[in-house]
């Protein structure tokens, strides 16, 4: 009778099993939102690492679970990108080939007690570089970070106002390698428990010492969402209809009313007449509105997303251009080696420019706002420099009607909870199509999402929040705490491999001895 070990001795079905074991954890995210699927998701992935037969073996296996994760995270993309998900999905996989390495160095055979302990901590400490390293907007950003899936999970949320997201992510692999060790080396339970308890203990702390936001003011704020248009002349039509949405909030004494992404498809001074329109809806409802245009410049060369404050004497001249763009959806990167992909898919055609820098508006009544632009509130970064600089509210404008079938809409949602965690300011994720979403300075959802089906505009009573928590003041210590991890780990395996090497000297040779055990006299 054939077992799993024989099945698997096949390097075919053993890449197909890790790739599998590798895109388990997206059943966490949303849509469907098994957030306690996260905690264990990553076990089937563990058990197979560690029982590879050789290192490079083991290099293989991180790499196929790394392009099943990257794959399953950015499935959505597969209408649009078609065959190039897979390159994409392949050379981000490969990242997860050295934490293959490492899970097997650790966890292989029958570890000491002493090899989980450092595993619970180095194993980790790998996954995060992991996730810094593919969070760099180049290489995709940072869609699918891990602990991005306990967005709804309030002790999670207080670990992420102490150290962001990344501590989510750290405390979560954490666990699936404790649980990895209890499935399968019973032997190491001691550790792998011990781990289990100072996870506990970690979030008890974060529960209780974590300062809370103070909540000393209200805005009500406006969501217009026009909803799916479709045909000749859709820019034009998707404006009257968010013109429509926006007269109905007249007399409902709103403070701010936000556009999605790509509301607005002129540039304001080359279409005068929008211009003047917005400023008559904004002396309708009494409020500024925050548009975003995605239209040529007529002052500068080039394409821009750009947020666009306008007042009921027209634009207020502030003004933020998105600085982080979505890989070839917006710009091909490398377009003279990666330009085929517009033979493939829906790539960009023509890159947008970027923007410079950050801004913080004032959205009249001394309100200020901090807007990103679609993609930017993926990073955990641009939301807490926001914060730092004085943002009340932060907001996201964004666009994701080509993804409207896909699991992408409600996932994107989902990160505005994190940002709002991490930063102790409420967030406001207003969309095209839906899903578009309001948190609170603590990360607990405002109201109902509006989902994609659904064209209106809506009222949000938004809590504004005093303080610094712990992420915006100390940054991403996780990370660098996990960076002296790994080369403290490096250091002592160097420091192990010299002492290896190092050549024993040989015991000085001992005089000969007679038949009776005396010592031998020269010359006899």
């Amino acid at each position: 009778m054939k077992t799993i070990s024989d099945w698997l001795a096949s390097p075919w079905r053993r890449s197909t099993a890790a790739a599998l074991a590798g895109a388990l954890p997206v059943l966490a995210f949303p849509e469907p939102s098994l957030w306690w699927f996260a905690y264990v998701a990553l076990v089937p992935w563990i058990a197979l690492l560690r029982s590879a037969q050789t290192g490079k073996r083991a290099l293989y296996d991180g790499w196929w679970g790394g392009f099943g994760f990257m794959l399953a995270m950015h499935h959505w993309l597969l209408p649009n990108l078609h065959v190039f998900t897979f390159v994409i999905a392949a050379l981000l996989g490969a990242l997860w080939a050295p934490w293959g390495w490492l899970v097997r160095r650790f966890l292989a055979g029958r570890p000491s007690a002493g090899r989980v302990a450092a595993a619970l901590v180095v194993l980790p400490s790998g996954w995060l570089l992991i996730e810094l390293i593919r969070s760099w907007q180049g290489l995709g950003g940072p869609w699918g970070v891990l602990g991005s899936s306990q967005w709804e999970v309030e002790p999670a949320l207080r670990l992420a106002s102490v150290g962001g997201v990344w501590l989510i992510s750290f405390l979560v692999v954490a666990v699936n390698v404790a649980a990895a060790v209890l499935v399968a080396v019973r032997k190491a339970w001691v550790p792998a428990v011990a781990g289990l308890v100072a996870t506990a203990v970690v979030t008890s702390a974060a529960w209780v010492w974590s300062p809370r936001p103070d909540i000393d003011d209200r805005v009500r704020v406006a969501v217009v969402q026009p909803g799916v248009i479709q045909g000749a002349g859709k820019a034009e039509r998707r404006f009257d209809r968010e013109e429509q949405l926006t007269r109905e909030l007249a007399g409902q004494d709103v403070d701010l009313v936000v556009w999605g992404e790509s509301s607005v498809g002129y540039d304001l001074d080359d279409r005068p007449d929008f211009a003047r329109r917005l400023a008559a809806l904004s002396r309708e409802t009494g409020a500024n509105i925050l548009v975003n245009v995605d239209a040529r410049r007529s002052d500068k060369p080039g394409i821009y997303k750009s947020s666009i404050l306008v007042g009921p004497d027209g634009p207020t001249g502030a003004r933020y251009d998105k600085m982080r763009l979505v890989p070839f959806g917006e710009y091909i990167p490398a377009r003279s080696l990666l330009g085929w992909a517009t033979s493939v898919g829906e790539a960009a055609a023509e890159d947008r420019r970027r923007g410079t820098e950050q801004v913080v508006m004032d959205a009249g009544q001394g309100l200020r706002i901090g807007p990103m632009v679609c993609f930017e509130s993926a990073f955990s970064d641009m939301s807490r420099n926001l914060a730092d600089h004085g943002a009340e509210v932060l907001i996201a404008q964004s666009a994701t009607s080509t993804f409207q079938q896909s699991w992408a809409p409600e996932q994107h949602a989902s990160l505005a909870a994190l940002r709002a965690a991490e930063t102790g300011r409420p967030m406001v994720h207003a969309t095209l199509t839906g899903v578009s979403a309001v948190y609170g300075p603590s990360g607990q959802r405002i109201g109902s999402w509006l989902d994609t089906s659904v064209s209106t505009s809506s009222v949000y009573e938004v809590p504004l929040a005093d303080g610094t928590t712990p992420y915006v003041r100390f940054g991403e210590w996780p990370v660098y705490a996990a960076l002296l991890i790994m080369a403290a780990w490096w250091v002592g395996e160097g420091l192990r491999t010299l002492r290896l090497r190092r050549p024993v000297p040989e015991p000085p040779a001992r005089p000969a001895r007679t038949a009776h055990g005396s010592p031998a006299r020269p010359g006899r």
